[in-house]
This record gives C-alpha cells, structure tokens and sequence, in this order.
C-alpha cells in the first residue's frame, strides 16, 4: 500500500459537544494540508510562569478501535509564549469517554491568558499498532550495541 493510498480517507470520529462546548466550533484543519486539527478552550484560563493546567474542550469523543487522537503543542503558542503540551503527544485512547482536556505547561516568563475559544493545540488522529513481546535469550548485534543517551552524538558544540 502506498502512503497516497489513504490520501484523503476519512476516518469518522463520534463527538459529543458537552453543555459548555455548545457554541463553539469543533476542531478543524486550518488547510488542506493540515495533519492536525486546532481544538479551542472552552474555557477561560491564566496559566502563570511554570505552572500546568488540564484545558477544557467541551468536547467528549468515541474514537474508532485501532486508532488514537495525540495531543500536539501549537508551534506558534510554543515559540512566541513558551506554551507547550508537557507529555507531548498525548494519548486519548480508543475507549476514553470524558471530556477531551489539553493539558498545557507555561514555559514562558509573563503569565498567559487563554479565552474561551482561542486555539489551544492540535488533534492528530492516528492509527494504533499494539505490541506482542517476544522473550529471547540474545537480542541480534547492531553497529550502535547497547549505546544509550547521546551515544550517537550530534550535539557541535559539546564535540559530539
């Protein structure tokens, strides 16, 4: 199957907008070539410097079985404010069925007011593929061995 394959596919996501979403617009793409879709605060929120809050959507979803929604940052929040998802992506799973909530971290020096339907992060539907483990004796040998953290370098400045 070629990546162009789904191009376009649809995938459908029940949602139930909850009484404090009601007149709000439910999460879009803002083009054509969007991979995530801006959701909004339904709420109205000061984030101070350092400090971490669970932003309401107002929105509840049943999402397919084989698929997950991750919870990305807003680049734009991230650079101009600092503003970012700290377990970036988050997980909604499959059988999830409360409120979508976007959980966002000031990284920023000034507090950050967030109203009742500014665009708060990004919603990526994607599929899910699950583990079975294998237990063995030896793993198969690679160039990089059991090399960790920073092993491969990369870093100029640190002679890495």
């Amino acid at each position: 199957m070629h990546s162009s394959d789904n191009a376009g596919a649809q995938i459908p996501v029940m949602v139930k907008v909850l009484p404090h979403g009601q007149d709000l617009p439910l999460p879009a793409y803002a083009t054509d070539g969007a991979a995530g879709m801006d959701v909004v605060s339904a709420e109205d929120v000061t984030i101070p410097p350092g400090a971490r809050h669970a932003v309401a959507t107002g929105l509840a979803v049943a999402i397919p079985h084989g698929f997950e929604i991750q919870v990305r940052p807003r680049s734009g929040l991230a650079l101009k404010h600092g503003i970012t998802v700290p377990n970036t992506p988050g997980t909604i799973d499959s059988d999830y069925r409360g409120e979508l909530k976007v959980i966002l971290i000031n990284h920023g020096a000034d507090a950050f007011d967030i109203r009742r339907g500014d665009r708060v992060a990004q919603l990526v539907l994607a599929p899910v593929t699950r583990a079975s483990w294998l237990r063995v004796e030896e793993l198969d040998e690679t160039l990089r061995g059991d090399g960790g953290f920073g092993s491969t370098g990369g870093v100029v400045s640190l002679g890495g």
